[in-house]
């Protein structure tokens, strides 16, 4: 990714990772570009809120339409920009079709009018809460899933009536203009996704630009940047950041599934995945048949163009940091069972296991993003579940046991867990996804991502009037004697 000055326009070259080659020019957008969007979308807010749920779902489904029958032009678009092997794109855009499909189908139920109960004392009220669309919703995306992770926000913010102003990455920018341009031919000549190309200085407009609210989903320290623009305007903001994912394997896991888990886990899409598995806790009664398995497992593996089944580094910067943990993790004692730091070619990293490394080595406590898996043996899973929680992030994690997987399951602190599958929770359309800790806050996904992109409307109507005047300056001690009984009734007494 470079940037250029063309005719006193900024623009963005973006290139295949694999080969170095340009494949695509895009502006830099400035920050009065991107108010200007904002403002086109603040207008356009106003009619797609006033849509019904129904009508909004059949023009998502249109949007659908045009992506699935886009899908293969659009895995080729997502594998030019970052690597991703085109398989690997189009399993992408289906996961992502799931959760646009759920959003546009479910936004009624989940966020439409309700009434709910009131208490005895106001029982004279009528009472409904329904959840309202903030208008126009910034959406900063990544490169590494440049269509299922910023969808995971874009589809649910415009389920539930917003407006989308989205600044995809610098590395992927053409990925989110073909959304937009598929979008705009299911929803034509209204505003109701736009998109804004550019770096860092282009999302820091977003973030200034008077939205109701940011979706951000980076690096951590990116998503610290993201809050403090933020925070000059009191923009709320749903931080999805990064991670450093855990697998356990118990004494009674079937290995074989274990060790295919932790394979694609930690090196599909070169490792470069926030809830991908960085380290592996395996119970020393299968230790060794363990690392064994994957590593005989891993040996097939091969990263590089055509046929191979990793993709390249996308980031050229990311490669000191595998390096770095490579390197450290050697020093202080650790063994490269397979792969290592001289199998780095260009943007290629050979598949890498590490065993004996130290639990504060930086190949174990920092997100590494490369295909990369520290192996260490553990007492038992109390040994494991302290160690997983011993790192200052929180997203996922995965756990293989046969008997006690949902106890080892419901002690990790993270905002998921999935038994003897990988990341599958990330998969389900009802379940949300988000972290904790450094992973950041706020979800996406489910029910809760609907209600992430609106504000809850609470609203009372008074169907008689109340024998006991409670707001009222006319009310006497009879009133207040009542209220006294009724309070020591309703709360002095232990159930």
């Amino acid at each position: 990714m470079t940037i250029e000055t063309e005719s006193a326009q900024l623009t963005l070259d973006v290139r295949n990772p694999a080969t170095g080659r340009v494949v695509g020019r895009y502006p830099v957008h400035t920050a009065g570009d991107v108010d200007a969007a904002v403002a086109r979308a603040e207008a356009a807010a106003s009619w797609w809120a006033a849509l019904n749920f129904a009508d909004r779902a059949r023009s998502l489904d249109r949007w659908r339409a045009e992506i699935s029958r886009g899908r293969a032009d659009l895995a080729r678009v997502m594998s030019e920009e970052m690597g991703k092997p085109i398989s690997d794109a189009k399993l992408e855009i289906a996961m992502a079709l799931e959760h646009l499909k759920w959003a546009a189908h479910n936004a009624h139920s989940v966020l439409g009018r309700r009434s709910v109960r009131a208490s005895l004392l106001t029982l004279d009220q009528e009472c409904t809460v329904e959840y309202r669309p903030f208008g126009v919703v910034g959406v900063i995306g990544p490169w590494n899933y440049p269509v299922f992770t910023p969808l995971s926000s874009i589809s649910f913010a415009l389920a539930a009536g917003n407006t989308v102003v989205f600044k995809p990455s610098e590395y992927t920018p053409g990925v989110g203009v073909w959304l937009a341009d598929a979008f705009a031919r299911a929803v034509p000549n209204i505003p109701v996704l736009q998109v804004i190309t550019g770096a860092g200085e282009t999302g820091a407009a977003l973030c200034r630009a008077g939205v109701g609210k940011i979706g951000f989903t980076g690096s951590t320290e990116t998503g610290k940047r993201v809050m403090a623009a933020c925070a000059e305007t009191l923009t709320p903001v749903l931080m999805e950041c990064g991670g450093k994912d855990a697998l356990l394997v118990d004494a009674d896991a079937d290995l074989a599934a274990a060790a295919d888990a932790a394979l694609w886990g930690g090196m599909s899409n070169a490792g470069q995945t926030c809830l991908g598995v960085e380290r592996v806790y395996v119970h020393t009664e299968v230790y060794d048949e363990f690392v064994e398995l994957l590593v005989d497992s891993a040996r097939g593996l091969r990263a590089g163009q055509g046929a191979a089944q990793i993709g390249p580094i996308t980031m050229p910067k990311q490669l000191e940091v595998i390096r770095r943990h490579l390197a450290d993790a050697l020093a202080l004692g650790g063994r490269a069972v397979l792969g290592g730091p001289d199998l780095i070619a260009g943007q290629f990293v050979q598949p890498t296991i590490l065993v004996d490394v130290p639990e504060d080595c930086s190949a174990v406590t920092e997100e590494t993003f490369g295909p990369t898996l520290t192996v260490t043996r553990v007492a038992d899973m109390d040994d494991a579940v302290e160690r997983v929680n011993a790192s200052a992030y929180g997203l996922g994690a995965t756990v293989f046991a046969r008997r006690h997987g949902r106890e080892i399951a419901d002690r990790i602190r993270a905002g998921g867990t999935s038994i003897n599958a990988f990341v599958a929770h990330a998969t389900v359309p009802t379940l949300p996804l988000g972290g904790v800790g450094a992973s950041g806050f706020g979800r996406v996904h489910g029910p809760d991502g609907l209600r992430e992109f609106t504000y809850a409307k609470a609203t009372t109507r008074q169907r008689f009037s109340s024998p006991l005047a409670l707001t009222s300056f006319g009310r006497g001690p009879l009133t207040d004697a009542v209220v006294d009984l009724l309070v020591s009734v309703l709360h002095g007494r232990l159930p």
